[in-house]
């Protein structure tokens, strides 16, 4: 099974325990880092995910993933934070987050330049768009390589 149908697959195993627990999935990663494989996924909550909550869902998941097997090698779960600069991935996120700063990341340079920040103003057609100083970028969501909230103290 490839790594994003893994992805695919544990996602859809976890919804359920999310819908029931009041959380929200920002993302789920199956990736290999210096020979291991870690799943890890990134919840979040109105309010903001604490230690307890992470708990509470790594065994819930924990338990399903032993029961259903879908991953058939060995790995290691990880449940956490998105972080406050939390990555957007999803089209509710582009509604929920609008007005906030943004940090986009181009896969490619536009006019020289590969990173932009301004004020989230949406999702249109999709293209992001944000608004820096009296400007407007748009850009296509295949060539934004990770667009995260921008931490402002």
């Amino acid at each position: 099974m490839s790594k994003s149908r893994i992805e695919q697959v544990v996602e859809e195993l976890a919804e359920p325990i999310l819908e029931e627990l009041n959380y929200e999935l920002v993302d789920v990663e199956f990736k290999k880092e210096k020979g291991d494989w870690y799943l890890r996924f990134y919840i979040d909550k109105p309010g903001g995910i604490t230690l307890d909550d992470c708990q509470k869902f790594s065994e819930r998941i924990s338990d399903k993933l032993d029961e259903t097997d879908p991953i058939p090698h060995r790995y290691y779960l990880e449940v956490s934070s998105p972080g406050l600069d939390r990555p957007l991935k999803r089209d509710t996120d582009f509604v929920r987050f609008k007005g906030r700063k943004v940090h986009v990341k181009l896969y490619r340079s536009v006019n020289g330049i590969k990173n932009y920040y301004g004020s989230l103003i949406g999702l249109e057609d999709g293209k992001v768009v944000i608004e820096d100083e009296g400007q407007i970028y748009s850009f296509p969501r295949q060539d934004i390589a990770v667009i995260r909230l921008v931490v402002e103290f």
